[in-house]
Protein backbone atom coordinates (compact mmCIF):
# COMPACT_ATOMS: atom_id res chain seq x y z
CA UNK A 1 0.00 0.00 0.00
CA UNK A 2 1.00 3.55 -0.36
CA UNK A 3 2.69 5.53 2.32
CA UNK A 4 0.86 9.37 1.52
CA UNK A 5 3.20 10.61 4.49
CA UNK A 6 6.12 9.87 2.25
CA UNK A 7 4.25 10.98 -0.89
CA UNK A 8 3.45 14.12 0.00
CA UNK A 9 7.24 15.99 0.13
CA UNK A 10 8.10 14.60 -3.28
CA UNK A 11 4.35 16.21 -4.47
CA UNK A 12 4.87 19.42 -3.40
CA UNK A 13 8.25 19.32 -5.22
CA UNK A 14 6.34 18.06 -8.24
CA UNK A 15 3.83 20.97 -7.84
CA UNK A 16 6.83 23.67 -7.99
CA UNK A 17 8.43 21.75 -10.95
CA UNK A 18 5.02 21.76 -13.30
CA UNK A 19 4.42 25.53 -12.59
CA UNK A 20 8.34 26.56 -13.26
CA UNK A 21 7.30 24.24 -16.56
CA UNK A 22 3.82 26.21 -17.22
CA UNK A 23 6.04 29.63 -17.25
CA UNK A 24 8.49 28.28 -19.66
CA UNK A 25 5.54 27.13 -21.91
CA UNK A 26 3.76 30.28 -21.86
CA UNK A 27 6.56 31.92 -23.24
CA UNK A 28 7.66 29.63 -25.49
CA UNK A 29 3.84 29.63 -27.05
CA UNK A 30 4.15 33.04 -27.76
CA UNK A 31 6.93 32.74 -29.54
CA UNK A 32 5.45 29.69 -31.97
CA UNK A 33 2.32 32.02 -32.28
CA UNK A 34 4.71 34.31 -33.97
CA UNK A 35 6.56 31.39 -35.76
CA UNK A 36 2.85 30.22 -37.38
CA UNK A 37 2.48 34.25 -38.68
CA UNK A 38 6.15 33.66 -40.28
CA UNK A 39 5.30 30.19 -41.83
CA UNK A 40 2.27 32.29 -43.80
CA UNK A 41 4.88 33.79 -45.65
CA UNK A 42 7.80 31.09 -46.05
CA UNK A 43 5.53 28.24 -46.18
CA UNK A 44 6.46 27.19 -49.85
CA UNK A 45 10.02 27.70 -49.03
CA UNK A 46 10.15 25.77 -46.17
CA UNK A 47 8.05 22.82 -47.72
CA UNK A 48 11.15 22.58 -50.67
CA UNK A 49 13.89 22.42 -47.76
CA UNK A 50 11.78 19.55 -45.87
CA UNK A 51 11.55 17.77 -49.64
CA UNK A 52 15.15 17.88 -50.42
CA UNK A 53 16.60 17.24 -47.09
CA UNK A 54 13.75 15.06 -45.31
CA UNK A 55 15.77 11.70 -45.33
CA UNK A 56 18.35 13.18 -42.73
CA UNK A 57 15.98 15.41 -40.70
CA UNK A 58 16.48 14.24 -36.92
CA UNK A 59 12.68 14.40 -35.87
CA UNK A 60 9.27 13.67 -37.84
CA UNK A 61 7.07 16.60 -38.60
CA UNK A 62 3.88 17.06 -40.72
CA UNK A 63 3.62 19.71 -43.26
CA UNK A 64 0.92 22.49 -43.72
CA UNK A 65 -1.74 21.83 -46.76
CA UNK A 66 -4.18 24.52 -45.57
CA UNK A 67 -3.48 26.96 -42.93
CA UNK A 68 -6.80 28.44 -42.67
CA UNK A 69 -8.47 27.84 -39.63
CA UNK A 70 -12.47 27.11 -40.01
CA UNK A 71 -15.21 27.39 -38.15
CA UNK A 72 -17.17 24.01 -37.35
CA UNK A 73 -20.53 24.01 -36.60
CA UNK A 74 -22.46 20.81 -35.36
CA UNK A 75 -24.14 18.71 -37.32
CA UNK A 76 -28.01 18.18 -37.63
CA UNK A 77 -29.23 16.27 -40.54
CA UNK A 78 -29.74 13.07 -40.26
CA UNK A 79 -26.87 10.79 -39.94
CA UNK A 80 -25.11 8.07 -37.96
CA UNK A 81 -22.09 7.40 -36.30
CA UNK A 82 -20.50 4.09 -35.86
CA UNK A 83 -17.21 3.58 -33.29
CA UNK A 84 -15.45 0.24 -31.87
CA UNK A 85 -13.40 -0.06 -28.92
CA UNK A 86 -11.72 -2.81 -27.98
CA UNK A 87 -10.49 -4.21 -24.23
CA UNK A 88 -9.02 -7.82 -23.32
CA UNK A 89 -8.05 -10.51 -20.38
CA UNK A 90 -4.26 -10.57 -21.17
CA UNK A 91 -2.64 -14.11 -20.71
CA UNK A 92 -1.00 -14.62 -17.83
CA UNK A 93 0.58 -18.03 -17.00
CA UNK A 94 -0.56 -18.17 -13.43
CA UNK A 95 -3.73 -18.63 -14.20
CA UNK A 96 -5.56 -22.18 -15.29
CA UNK A 97 -4.85 -21.92 -18.98
CA UNK A 98 -3.04 -19.89 -20.83
CA UNK A 99 -5.14 -17.59 -23.20
CA UNK A 100 -5.99 -14.28 -23.79
CA UNK A 101 -9.80 -12.75 -24.51
CA UNK A 102 -10.40 -9.77 -26.85
CA UNK A 103 -13.79 -8.01 -26.14
CA UNK A 104 -15.17 -5.64 -28.76
CA UNK A 105 -17.60 -2.92 -28.25
CA UNK A 106 -19.35 -2.00 -30.96
CA UNK A 107 -22.13 1.17 -31.42
CA UNK A 108 -24.40 2.26 -33.80
CA UNK A 109 -25.86 5.65 -32.58
CA UNK A 110 -28.65 7.12 -35.43
CA UNK A 111 -29.99 10.79 -35.74
CA UNK A 112 -33.75 11.69 -36.79
CA UNK A 113 -34.20 8.74 -38.65
CA UNK A 114 -36.38 6.86 -35.19
CA UNK A 115 -34.14 3.49 -35.28
CA UNK A 116 -32.83 2.24 -32.29
CA UNK A 117 -29.35 1.95 -31.49
CA UNK A 118 -26.81 -0.75 -32.10
CA UNK A 119 -24.75 -1.71 -28.36
CA UNK A 120 -23.14 -4.79 -27.97
CA UNK A 121 -19.84 -6.79 -27.74
CA UNK A 122 -18.30 -9.67 -29.68
CA UNK A 123 -15.37 -11.78 -27.41
CA UNK A 124 -13.36 -13.93 -28.84
CA UNK A 125 -11.09 -16.21 -27.29
CA UNK A 126 -7.40 -17.24 -28.28
CA UNK A 127 -5.93 -20.34 -27.12
CA UNK A 128 -3.61 -22.30 -30.15
CA UNK A 129 -0.25 -22.03 -30.57
CA UNK A 130 -0.67 -19.76 -33.79
CA UNK A 131 -2.39 -17.73 -31.56
CA UNK A 132 -0.48 -17.35 -28.56
CA UNK A 133 3.66 -17.65 -30.21
CA UNK A 134 3.35 -16.89 -33.86
CA UNK A 135 4.76 -13.37 -33.69
CA UNK A 136 7.96 -14.53 -31.50
CA UNK A 137 9.46 -15.25 -34.96
CA UNK A 138 9.72 -11.21 -35.32
CA UNK A 139 10.80 -10.84 -31.77
CA UNK A 140 7.42 -8.96 -30.17
CA UNK A 141 6.10 -10.64 -27.14
CA UNK A 142 2.31 -12.19 -26.67
CA UNK A 143 1.38 -9.02 -24.80
CA UNK A 144 2.10 -7.11 -27.57
CA UNK A 145 0.85 -9.02 -30.38
CA UNK A 146 -2.50 -9.11 -28.51
CA UNK A 147 -2.83 -5.54 -28.93
CA UNK A 148 -2.05 -5.53 -32.40
CA UNK A 149 -4.75 -8.33 -32.93
CA UNK A 150 -7.25 -6.39 -30.96
CA UNK A 151 -6.71 -3.09 -33.25
CA UNK A 152 -7.44 -5.38 -36.14
CA UNK A 153 -10.32 -6.97 -34.94
CA UNK A 154 -11.85 -2.93 -33.85
CA UNK A 155 -11.36 -1.82 -37.63
CA UNK A 156 -13.31 -4.97 -39.59
CA UNK A 157 -15.91 -4.55 -36.80
CA UNK A 158 -16.33 -1.09 -37.78
CA UNK A 159 -16.31 -1.64 -41.23
CA UNK A 160 -18.21 -4.22 -40.80
CA UNK A 161 -21.04 -2.10 -39.52
CA UNK A 162 -20.55 0.25 -41.62
CA UNK A 163 -21.07 -1.24 -44.98
CA UNK A 164 -23.88 -3.02 -43.33
CA UNK A 165 -26.05 0.08 -42.79
CA UNK A 166 -28.79 0.58 -45.83
CA UNK A 167 -30.11 3.66 -45.23
CA UNK A 168 -28.73 6.55 -47.80
CA UNK A 169 -28.14 9.15 -44.43
CA UNK A 170 -24.70 10.35 -43.86
CA UNK A 171 -22.06 7.94 -41.79
CA UNK A 172 -19.41 8.90 -39.60
CA UNK A 173 -17.19 6.10 -38.63
CA UNK A 174 -15.08 6.97 -35.41
CA UNK A 175 -11.94 5.22 -34.30
CA UNK A 176 -10.63 5.57 -30.72
CA UNK A 177 -6.80 6.98 -30.78
CA UNK A 178 -4.39 7.43 -33.72
CA UNK A 179 -4.65 6.18 -37.29
CA UNK A 180 -0.57 6.60 -37.48
CA UNK A 181 1.00 2.91 -36.02
CA UNK A 182 3.93 4.65 -34.53
CA UNK A 183 5.13 1.73 -33.02
CA UNK A 184 5.27 -0.11 -36.25
CA UNK A 185 8.04 1.43 -37.24
CA UNK A 186 10.76 -0.95 -35.48
CA UNK A 187 9.05 -4.02 -36.65
CA UNK A 188 10.43 -6.18 -39.55
CA UNK A 189 8.43 -5.65 -42.65
CA UNK A 190 6.79 -8.82 -42.46
CA UNK A 191 5.00 -8.10 -38.89
CA UNK A 192 4.66 -4.62 -40.52
CA UNK A 193 2.31 -6.45 -43.51
CA UNK A 194 0.84 -8.99 -41.29
CA UNK A 195 -0.73 -6.28 -38.53
CA UNK A 196 -1.43 -3.35 -41.78
CA UNK A 197 -3.31 -5.85 -44.79
CA UNK A 198 -6.21 -6.37 -43.25
CA UNK A 199 -6.56 -2.80 -41.93
CA UNK A 200 -5.59 -1.14 -45.45
CA UNK A 201 -8.38 -3.89 -46.81
CA UNK A 202 -10.80 -2.56 -44.51
CA UNK A 203 -10.11 1.43 -45.45
CA UNK A 204 -10.54 0.80 -48.88
CA UNK A 205 -13.61 -0.65 -48.71
CA UNK A 206 -14.64 2.82 -46.83
CA UNK A 207 -13.27 4.57 -49.28
CA UNK A 208 -15.15 2.98 -51.87
CA UNK A 209 -18.36 3.35 -50.57
CA UNK A 210 -16.76 7.32 -49.47
CA UNK A 211 -17.43 6.55 -45.81
CA UNK A 212 -15.45 9.22 -43.55
CA UNK A 213 -13.05 7.84 -41.04
CA UNK A 214 -11.94 10.04 -38.26
CA UNK A 215 -9.18 8.76 -35.17
CA UNK A 216 -9.90 10.83 -32.37
CA UNK A 217 -7.21 11.46 -29.69
CA UNK A 218 -7.84 13.19 -26.78
CA UNK A 219 -5.61 14.98 -24.67
CA UNK A 220 -3.14 14.46 -27.67
CA UNK A 221 1.11 14.78 -26.94
CA UNK A 222 2.04 15.32 -30.33
CA UNK A 223 4.60 17.19 -31.68
CA UNK A 224 4.18 17.25 -35.46
CA UNK A 225 3.70 20.93 -36.39
CA UNK A 226 5.88 22.46 -33.82
CA UNK A 227 8.80 19.97 -35.18
CA UNK A 228 8.19 21.55 -38.68
CA UNK A 229 8.34 25.18 -37.25
CA UNK A 230 11.91 23.82 -36.36
CA UNK A 231 12.86 24.41 -40.28
CA UNK A 232 12.28 28.01 -39.21
CA UNK A 233 14.11 28.39 -35.71
CA UNK A 234 17.14 26.36 -37.74
CA UNK A 235 20.56 28.25 -37.86
CA UNK A 236 22.07 27.01 -41.15
CA UNK A 237 20.92 27.71 -44.60
CA UNK A 238 20.18 24.27 -45.36
CA UNK A 239 18.13 21.79 -42.47
CA UNK A 240 20.78 18.78 -42.60
CA UNK A 241 20.48 17.74 -39.18
CA UNK A 242 23.09 14.68 -39.86
CA UNK A 243 25.64 17.01 -41.24
CA UNK A 244 25.42 19.71 -38.38
CA UNK A 245 23.26 18.21 -35.39
CA UNK A 246 25.00 14.65 -34.96
CA UNK A 247 27.25 14.79 -32.24
CA UNK A 248 23.93 16.52 -30.02
CA UNK A 249 20.68 15.21 -28.47
CA UNK A 250 17.60 16.01 -30.14
CA UNK A 251 16.52 17.91 -27.25
CA UNK A 252 19.67 20.15 -27.22
CA UNK A 253 20.02 20.87 -31.07
CA UNK A 254 20.02 24.74 -31.74
CA UNK A 255 16.12 24.20 -33.54
CA UNK A 256 14.91 22.73 -30.12
CA UNK A 257 14.41 25.40 -28.45
CA UNK A 258 10.19 25.01 -28.48
CA UNK A 259 11.24 21.78 -26.45
CA UNK A 260 8.65 20.16 -25.22
CA UNK A 261 5.93 22.62 -26.42
CA UNK A 262 3.10 20.30 -27.89
CA UNK A 263 0.91 21.34 -30.91
CA UNK A 264 -2.27 20.60 -28.63
CA UNK A 265 -0.58 23.77 -26.38
CA UNK A 266 -0.10 25.47 -29.18
CA UNK A 267 -3.29 25.82 -30.70
CA UNK A 268 -5.34 26.12 -27.48
CA UNK A 269 -3.60 29.65 -27.70
CA UNK A 270 -4.91 30.72 -31.04
CA UNK A 271 -7.89 28.41 -31.59
CA UNK A 272 -10.84 29.68 -30.49
CA UNK A 273 -13.29 27.58 -28.98
CA UNK A 274 -15.34 25.87 -32.11
CA UNK A 275 -12.78 26.28 -34.77
CA UNK A 276 -10.44 23.46 -36.60
CA UNK A 277 -6.78 24.58 -37.62
CA UNK A 278 -6.08 23.95 -40.85
CA UNK A 279 -4.77 21.19 -42.52
CA UNK A 280 -1.34 18.93 -41.86
CA UNK A 281 -0.06 16.01 -43.73
CA UNK A 282 2.05 13.78 -41.63
CA UNK A 283 5.23 12.66 -42.24
CA UNK A 284 5.53 9.80 -40.00
CA UNK A 285 8.00 7.08 -41.38
CA UNK A 286 5.36 3.97 -40.93
CA UNK A 287 3.19 6.11 -43.48
CA UNK A 288 5.28 4.76 -46.59
CA UNK A 289 3.74 1.38 -46.16
CA UNK A 290 -0.17 3.07 -46.11
CA UNK A 291 -0.36 3.32 -50.06
CA UNK A 292 -3.02 5.83 -50.88
CA UNK A 293 -3.96 5.92 -47.82
CA UNK A 294 -2.23 8.64 -46.01
CA UNK A 295 -2.80 10.88 -42.75
CA UNK A 296 -3.76 14.38 -42.71
CA UNK A 297 -4.50 16.13 -39.63
CA UNK A 298 -6.32 19.05 -38.30
CA UNK A 299 -6.58 20.40 -34.50
CA UNK A 300 -10.28 21.03 -33.01
CA UNK A 301 -10.64 23.36 -30.45
CA UNK A 302 -13.76 21.65 -27.94
CA UNK A 303 -13.82 23.91 -25.86
CA UNK A 304 -12.55 21.61 -22.84
CA UNK A 305 -9.27 20.87 -25.04
CA UNK A 306 -8.13 20.62 -28.37
CA UNK A 307 -8.25 17.13 -29.58
CA UNK A 308 -6.31 16.05 -32.74
CA UNK A 309 -8.28 14.39 -35.35
CA UNK A 310 -6.32 12.05 -38.49
CA UNK A 311 -8.49 11.36 -41.50
CA UNK A 312 -7.21 9.95 -44.43
CA UNK A 313 -6.72 10.88 -47.60
CA UNK A 314 -10.60 10.06 -49.19
CA UNK A 315 -11.62 11.19 -46.10
CA UNK A 316 -9.60 14.67 -45.29
CA UNK A 317 -9.01 15.90 -49.68
CA UNK A 318 -12.62 15.71 -49.88
CA UNK A 319 -13.78 19.47 -48.59
CA UNK A 320 -17.69 18.04 -48.54
CA UNK A 321 -16.45 14.76 -46.57
CA UNK A 322 -13.98 16.80 -44.36
CA UNK A 323 -16.35 18.97 -43.26
CA UNK A 324 -19.12 16.59 -42.87
CA UNK A 325 -16.82 14.76 -40.49
CA UNK A 326 -15.24 17.52 -38.36
CA UNK A 327 -19.20 18.68 -37.89
CA UNK A 328 -20.24 15.34 -36.61
CA UNK A 329 -17.22 14.87 -34.56
CA UNK A 330 -18.39 18.24 -32.63
CA UNK A 331 -21.72 17.16 -32.78
CA UNK A 332 -20.91 14.11 -30.49
CA UNK A 333 -18.09 16.21 -28.63
CA UNK A 334 -21.46 18.01 -27.02
CA UNK A 335 -23.71 14.88 -26.95
CA UNK A 336 -20.84 13.66 -24.64
CA UNK A 337 -20.36 16.52 -23.05
CA UNK A 338 -16.54 16.81 -23.77
CA UNK A 339 -15.85 13.12 -25.69
CA UNK A 340 -17.51 11.46 -28.11
CA UNK A 341 -20.57 10.19 -26.88
CA UNK A 342 -20.09 7.24 -29.15
CA UNK A 343 -17.05 6.55 -28.36
CA UNK A 344 -17.62 6.59 -24.79
CA UNK A 345 -20.37 4.07 -25.53
CA UNK A 346 -18.03 1.66 -27.09
CA UNK A 347 -15.46 1.87 -24.22
CA UNK A 348 -18.40 0.69 -22.11
CA UNK A 349 -19.11 -2.12 -24.32
CA UNK A 350 -15.69 -3.27 -24.44
CA UNK A 351 -14.68 -3.06 -20.72
CA UNK A 352 -13.94 -6.34 -19.41
CA UNK A 353 -14.16 -5.96 -15.30
CA UNK A 354 -12.53 -7.56 -12.66
CA UNK A 355 -15.58 -9.51 -11.70
CA UNK A 356 -15.78 -10.44 -15.77
CA UNK A 357 -12.74 -11.70 -15.60
CA UNK A 358 -13.37 -13.50 -12.35
CA UNK A 359 -16.17 -15.20 -14.29
CA UNK A 360 -14.15 -15.64 -17.50
CA UNK A 361 -12.02 -17.95 -15.74
CA UNK A 362 -14.81 -19.29 -13.45
CA UNK A 363 -16.53 -20.96 -16.76
CA UNK A 364 -13.14 -22.37 -18.02
CA UNK A 365 -12.55 -24.15 -15.19
CA UNK A 366 -15.86 -25.80 -15.51
CA UNK A 367 -15.52 -26.26 -19.60
CA UNK A 368 -12.20 -28.08 -18.59
CA UNK A 369 -13.14 -30.19 -16.05
CA UNK A 370 -16.54 -31.37 -18.40
CA UNK A 371 -13.45 -32.36 -20.89
CA UNK A 372 -12.18 -34.73 -18.32
CA UNK A 373 -9.01 -32.39 -17.04
CA UNK A 374 -8.66 -32.31 -14.07
CA UNK A 375 -4.71 -31.48 -13.77
CA UNK A 376 -5.26 -27.78 -13.95
CA UNK A 377 -5.35 -25.10 -11.09
CA UNK A 378 -3.81 -21.59 -10.97
CA UNK A 379 -0.06 -20.97 -9.06
CA UNK A 380 0.75 -21.18 -5.73
CA UNK A 381 2.15 -16.97 -6.53
CA UNK A 382 -1.39 -16.19 -7.28
CA UNK A 383 -3.50 -18.05 -4.92
CA UNK A 384 -1.37 -16.58 -1.98
CA UNK A 385 -1.44 -12.93 -3.35
CA UNK A 386 -5.27 -13.71 -3.55
CA UNK A 387 -4.87 -14.31 0.60
CA UNK A 388 -3.11 -12.15 1.37
CA UNK A 389 -3.54 -10.57 4.88
CA UNK A 390 -2.52 -7.00 3.70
Amino acid sequence: MLNFVKLSAQMAGMSSHLAEEVSHLSRKSAWALSLLQELQQKQRQLQENFQQYRSGLAFTCATPVDLTPSLVTPFTDCHSVIATDGSQIAPNRHEIAYCYLLNIGRVVLHYGTGEYPTLDSVPEIYYKATDLYRARQWGISVEEWMGLQRRVAEVKNLTELCCGQTRSTPILALEDGSLIHWHLESYPPEARQEFLTPILQCWQELAARRIPLVGYVSAPRSVEVTNFLRLLVCPYAAPACQQHCAHLALENAPCSKLHPLRDATLWQKCLPPGYACGLWQSQARILSEYGEHQIYVTYLNIGDEVARLEMPAWTALDPHLRQQALRMVFAQVQKGYGYPVALAEAHNQAVVTSSDRRRFFLLLEQQLMQSGLTQFGISLKETRKRRSIA
